[in-house]
């Protein structure tokens, strides 16, 4: 054995030792330094030093946000996009005169959302709810054999199945036509089918990218910091957007194997240009093309729904927490009621308190949950923190099969919170999101309805039910719940 062998072989423990505390130690001070959220510091902390290495290696990929949005060749062209709708542009004064008597509270709302956001408000948009694959696809495929200049989409998850194929010779009849077409899709969602309908896209001729895709370090393509929105713009005249990807399991009319019920939205009016605007400044993120001109910005014209609205985008960047901001300043101006419909529940301390101040105010909160989840961890997660809704009066209403993926906000049978984010970490925090603000009576009677008829057929989880779980269902739950940072 040589003198090198010896040192190794002597000193190799050590220095392990040593370098496992010097990249824990810088690892650490990241954490501290960075991580907004005191509990998702003290968990990563945790991890970081129970697991070395490994638990630096999964910080590193998961807990570091890298994402440095380049916006600033897209700020002049939303500054002209606000000179554009500036007629149809609605005041929080505004819209407490336009508003019933009963509900002109809710203009504090607007108020907060502009302060959030810089956006306006909107007047004269037209937004129809559509139920499941087969009211939605149909409706975005007609909508995308009628594209005359440009369509622009942005999902999250795009399947190579039977649903995926309607799209794609749509979007190819599209190109051949001599529309402009532009398809993004979340690098991580694309792999949810194999092979991935990504490539088949771009060989057919559709502009297609992958969000936050590649091999090297800074762009591999990890769990956290997905594009999560669903956007749908043809000829920035009629947009699509809500919670629904394009899967074969949303069409329940074809007996799926793991049907899946979800809510998407068709909207028409000036709101459609913000919707434009999101995902121009996604695409211009992904390729580094600024997409401009009439084709896809036509000017406004006045519209005729009965809806205010306003796009809240929201994301691990420059839009940090204002969906949950927007869902804390909705509970806090309700007086009556507040509906939400979310497939993933796991509110954080200031969620919760929001909840359950609203609901002690003697507002009705009624929160809608799947019986049967499709990611398990997460539904136990959630179990395990119920009983901070439930001891304080919220009520929780459990809905038999097929699993509901819909995200849903009604308050005070006026104000209607609709998009792509769940009441999650994930969404809140972690992903790209896409929210919409909507004021109008007959779009919230028409949620309200149909939240109303999934809450009859529904089963109402008592505080007793949830603290009656045996001790290894409870340590389960608990212990799961514990990683609700990373869920």
């Amino acid at each position: 054995m040589n003198s090198l062998s010896i040192f190794i072989e002597t000193f190799w423990p050590l220095m392990t030792a040593a370098a496992g505390f010097a990249i824990s130690t810088v690892a650490t001070g990241h954490a501290i330094l960075y991580k907004r959220d005191s509990r998702a510091s003290v968990a990563w902390v945790g991890l970081i030093w129970l697991a070395p290495f490994v638990g630096t290696l999964l910080y590193v990929l998961l807990g570091i946000n890298r994402v440095r949005r380049r916006v600033s060749g897209q700020r002049g062209h939303e500054r002209a996009l606000l000179r554009d709708l500036e007629p149809f542009s609605c005041t929080p004064a505004g819209l407490a005169s336009e508003l019933p008597p009963d509900t002109r509270h809710l203009a504090e709302m607007a108020q907060l959302a502009r302060s959030l956001t810089r956006l306006q408000l909107l007047r004269g948009n037209s937004v129809e709810p559509l139920f499941d694959g087969d009211q939605a696809y149909p409706a975005m495929i007609d909508a995308i054999d009628r594209a005359e200049r440009s369509i622009s989409m942005c999902v999250y998850i795009f399947d190579n199945d039977a649903a995926g194929e309607r799209f794609l010779d749509a979007l190819v009849r599209a190109v051949r036509r001599g529309v402009e077409v532009c398809v993004l899709v979340d690098a991580v969602g694309s792999r949810y089918s194999m092979p991935p309908i990504t490539s088949r896209l771009a060989q057919c001729g559709v502009r297609t990218a992958l969000f936050m895709s590649g091999l090297l370090t800074w762009r591999t393509p990890y769990l956290n910091l997905r594009n999560h929105r669903k956007i749908l713009v043809v000829d920035g005249r009629t947009a699509f957007a809500g919670g629904m990807n394009v899967r074969a399991c949303h069409v329940l009319g074809d007996q799926p194997a793991h049907p899946t019920r979800d809510t998407h939205f068709r909207l028409l009016g000036p709101v459609v240009q913000q919707l434009q605007a999101v995902f121009v400044e996604d695409w211009h993120f992904t390729t580094g093309e600024l997409l401009a001109g009439d084709q896809w910005f036509p000017r406004p014209e006045p519209g005729t729904g009965e809806v205010y609205a306003r796009v809240l985008p929201d994301g691990p960047d420059q839009d940090l927490d204002k969906m949950s901001m927007a869902f804390q300043g909705a509970l806090a101006v309700a007086r009556r009621s507040v509906r939400i419909v979310t497939p993933y529940f796991l509110p954080d301390r200031a969620l919760i308190a929001a909840l359950n101040t609203c609901a002690l105010r003697g507002v009705v909160v009624d929160i809608v949950l799947p019986q049967q989840n499709n990611l398990k961890m997460v539904a136990w997660a959630a179990m395990a923190q119920m009983w901070q809704v439930l001891e304080w009066g919220c009520r929780v209403w459990m809905t038999e099969s097929p699993f509901d993926h819909s995200k849903l906000m009604v308050v005070d049978g006026e104000l209607s919170l609709i998009g792509s984010s769940n009441w999650d970490p994930r969404s809140l925090r972690l992903n790209f999101e896409l929210g919409i603000e909507c004021y109008g009576i007959t779009l919230a009677r028409r949620l309200s309805t149909e939240i109303e008829r999934r809450i009859a057929n529904a089963h109402r989880l008592t505080l007793a039910e949830v603290n009656g779980r045996s001790l290894p269902v409870k340590l389960r739950d608990g212990i799961v719940r514990l990683a609700a940072p990373y869920l």
